[in-house]
């Protein structure tokens, strides 16, 4: 402002003008023209600074929001991105669903792909814990704001949410149901991708709970990478190994599901107690069938709602409203309350 100032007073090197009584009016007359001028110079200046660095928040809801979940071919993942779906596009905003088939160049390519089409958010049920650190830091470098749904990674700080389900507690609890079943014989853990920070919550929480009962006795650990075939596969050899097997207890239904199958090619339908996780609709109905025990519902829906809601937040306001990292409890589906099932959750 000073600078303005000076130069619309006087030039550089020009010698200072006193003005005569007769021409006195006219300089003051120069003298406030010249402020005025330079106050609506600074002015202009500050709105160019204002438009150089814009606010992160618009205040108006709108563009598109990228969706990028494993495959939808499991159930669980399918309903999170169609929750994510339909509660962006209720809020105003266009969507992009995509599966990264937990393939982590994948992920990287899709999440690229986010970045040349201005996402204004993504929501990512992620490929890695660790390998997907990078693609992440990636688009928040690009200015776009990275939700995260069901699988946390191995960083804070760069996503501006993880929203994932009580792994912990919804593992124990699937455990003391099938610990009831079953306080004593053989049995098999079914686990997921070792990647997936999941896969080794759930076992160890089922560990925590089950080695309470000394007479329950894990005869074998076997990752099935949260693949229903995989899971048929492991169990029906593992049952010709020993057909003693009572119990079997898996990281994901879509898993027990699997290992369902394999009991009922064995003819072993009824002598072998299976007990699942997610909640998902085949598993609840297999509950209700008789050839599950229980399975933890993950509340996928709400979940997603949720971190659509907050980016809509942070859209709007530069801010989510929520602490980065948020754990939602899980319940436990049984045959008494089966009957409640909605698309991932129960009603009232």
């Amino acid at each position: 402002m000073i600078r303005i100032y000076q130069s619309a007073m006087m030039s550089p090197g020009t010698k200072r003008y006193t003005p005569t009584k007769g021409n006195d009016n006219m300089q003051r007359r120069k003298i406030t023209a010249a402020f005025a001028f330079a106050a609506v110079a600074v002015l202009a200046l500050a709105g160019c600074a204002g438009d150089a660095e814009p606010d992160a928040a618009t205040g108006e809801a709108g563009g598109l929001i990228s969706i990028i979940t494993p495959a939808q071919s499991n159930p669980f993942f399918k309903a999170e991105a169609d929750a994510a779906k339909a509660e962006a596009e209720k809020l105003g905003y266009e969507t992009a669903v995509a599966s990264h088939d937990d393939d982590p160049n994948k992920q990287s390519e899709l999440i690229d792909a986010a970045i040349s089409q201005n996402a204004v958010a993504i929501i990512l049920d992620n490929a890695g814990a660790d390998a997907s650190v990078g693609p992440i830091q990636k688009a928040v470098d690009a200015g776009i704001p990275v939700f995260l749904i069901d699988r946390e990674i191995n960083e804070s700080g760069i996503a501006s949410a993880q929203i994932v389900a009580n792994n912990a507690q919804g593992a124990a609890a699937v455990a003391e149901e099938f610990v009831a079943a079953l306080p004593a014989g053989k049995y098999i853990e079914l686990t997921g991708k070792e990647s997936d920070t999941n896969a080794g919550v759930r076992s160890e929480a089922y560990a925590s709970v089950i080695s309470q009962y000394p007479d329950l006795v894990q005869v074998a650990q076997e990752t099935a990478n949260w693949d229903q075939d995989e899971a048929f596969s492991k169990i029906e050899t593992l049952l010709q190994r020993d057909p003693d097997i009572q119990g079997i207890i898996a990281g994901n239904d879509t898993m027990a599901l699997g290992a369902v199958a394999a009991v009922d090619a064995a003819g072993l339908t009824g002598k072998v107690t299976i007990a699942g996780f997610d909640g998902s609709p085949d598993a609840v109905a297999a509950i209700e069938a008789g050839t599950l025990l229980a399975t933890g519902l993950q509340p996928a829906v709400l979940i997603s709602q949720l971190a659509v809601q907050q980016a809509d937040s942070f859209v709007r306001t530069g801010e989510t409203g929520a602490d980065e990292k948020q754990s939602i409890d899980c319940v436990v589906i049984n045959k008494d309350n089966a009957g409640k099932y909605t698309l991932f959750g129960l009603e009232d």
